[in-house]
């Protein structure tokens, strides 16, 4: 139910700036762009430094919440990545993957670290501590809970990554049943440089 009442925000969202604006490009994740999500954290590193979108300036960052211990989601949405990452070729060294764990209890740095180097070593996972993480998750528009399982606990959180530009800015949030074909398409487009119209060539020739 969250998960359905995220997307259908998300959607709610990117129909505003629409209007205002003739031929949007055709994405097949929900374009969020001018939206008041994030539009930035405040977690840390592996090694205990703080960590912030700022940091990655220059790249395409993808954003997922999610846990080590999660046991289809987030592995499928990590994968995913990786094929994306492939899928994009030369490009792909553009792209910056961010895993942030809403189970910091558990999820220490190194198991973190040792998660993200199971998919790619250039994969970075972040946490906070409990007021850190929920404020991130509500920033980003993030739903998770604890779930009793048995004698421990599993987590209940929101399958949705976010994509953001070189510039920092908010701009696609994809979907969990997106491939990674379609998800790479939608990159190759916010990767390419925008084109002058002829229109705009004509006022300023």
């Amino acid at each position: 139910m969250q998960r359905r009442t995220l997307l259908t925000a998300l959607a709610a969202a990117a129909a505003l700036p629409l209007a205002a604006h003739a031929a949007p490009p055709a994405y097949t994740g929900i374009d969020v762009t001018g939206s008041s999500i994030g539009p930035d954290f405040r977690l840390f590193y592996g090694d205990g430094k703080p960590a912030s979108l700022q940091d990655f300036k220059g790249k395409y960052v993808l954003l997922f919440f999610g846990f080590t211990q999660c046991p289809d989601v987030c592995p499928t949405a990590l994968s995913r990545a990786v094929e994306i990452k492939k899928l994009l070729g030369a490009d792909g060294g553009k792209l910056q993957v961010l895993f942030v764990t809403v189970d910091p209890e558990r999820d220490t740095a190194a198991l973190l670290a040792e998660y993200m180097r199971a998919f790619d070593p250039g994969f970075i996972g972040l946490r906070g501590d409990a007021a850190q993480t929920a404020k991130a998750a509500k920033d980003f528009k993030i739903f998770y809970r604890k779930v009793p399982s048995g004698s421990s606990y599993t987590m209940d959180h929101t399958a949705i990554t976010y994509v953001f530009d070189a510039t920092g800015k908010i701009r696609l949030a994809f979907k969990h049943e997106q491939t990674a074909q379609q998800c790479a398409a939608d990159l190759r487009q916010l990767m390419q440089p925008k084109k002058e119209t002829s229109f705009l060539k004509g006022l300023f020739s």
